[in-house]
């Protein structure tokens, strides 16, 4: 049985940042997970996921500046200190929120000089996992559809990762981004399995709900996966089309469901009810 874990960066989105883990919960997902949970402090962070009742299954490390166009730290020669502070960040909220998976973001390198990054994206992974592993806390590693972005494809995120070697850092698989830059993602599954730590899910080719309306075969992956004993999470990180709540269908087969709103409709009294004596019931 998959566990899925609502993504409250991109779902949920008509309501505020902190009230969308609660809602989650509602809906039947059974985790969250978000891209940066930094625009609170760490302790009311905390108390956010607390509240809710459902675990943060999954936050990204801080990404450098987002505003001038950064995606990431890790594989950017020249910014090692600063991959290591950010490090020290992401330990600060994991106090909070005991989240137990982190992604790490490579970042955008131009092609020149990609050969050369691989040494230092491999270092600063290395780093990751020495400083976040005794915290119980996992580093992950994903091919994201970015132009210049340093690890395009599943097969280059499988590669990096195992070039680590280090059981701690795994693979962040999302389907969208693999299926858009590589496809074959049964075959990859099958082959990899060994080193996939988070799942996500979007529809393909449009990055909105996962149902019958895209090009890949939902039930079947999931099928597949607990063919295979795939027991971590499947993070729902997609872009709705018409509003959260109403593309909750893709997942009413595993009991996820916009929640029931019921109004109690008020009681008249007929003729046959006069002068009975109101119970209250």
């Amino acid at each position: 049985m998959p566990r899925f874990a609502a993504n409250v960066s991109m779902l949920f989105t008509d309501v505020p940042f902190a009230e969308r883990f609660k809602l989650a919960a509602k809906c039947g997902f059974a985790g969250a997970e978000c891209m940066f949970p930094y625009e609170m402090e760490p302790a009311p962070f905390g108390d956010v996921v607390a509240m809710s009742n459902i675990p943060l299954v999954l936050f990204n490390a801080p990404a450098g500046d987002l505003e001038k166009g950064e995606r990431g730290l890790a594989a950017l020669k020249g910014r090692e200190s600063e991959f290591k502070a950010s490090l020290d960040t992401v330990l600060q909220y994991a106090e909070y929120n005991d989240c137990k998976q982190v992604h790490v973001l490579a970042g955008l390198v131009p092609e020149d000089e990609q050969v050369d990054a691989v040494e230092v994206l491999v270092k600063n992974l290395e780093l990751a996992a020495r400083t976040l592993a005794p915290e119980g806390i996992g580093v992950l590693v994903e091919n994201i559809n970015i132009d210049g972005y340093m690890v395009q494809t599943p097969d280059q995120a499988a590669m990096i990762v195992r070039a680590v070697g280090n059981k701690h850092v795994k693979l962040q698989y999302d389907v969208f981004h693999a299926q858009t830059l590589q496809g074959g993602i049964t075959a990859f599954i099958e082959n990899n399995l060994d080193i996939i730590g988070h799942i996500q899910i979007a529809g393909c080719p449009n990055r909105d709900e996962p149902d019958s309306l895209g090009e890949l075969n939902w039930g079947y992956l999931m099928n597949l996966l607990d063919a295979h004993g795939y027991d971590g999470w499947i993070g729902a990180e997609y872009t709705p089309r018409n509003g959260t709540l109403e593309g909750l269908h893709w997942g009413a087969d595993w009991g996820i469901a916009a929640p029931v709103t019921t109004t109690e409709r008020p009681r008249y009294k007929t003729r046959g009810d006069k002068g009975k004596k109101d119970t209250g019931a």
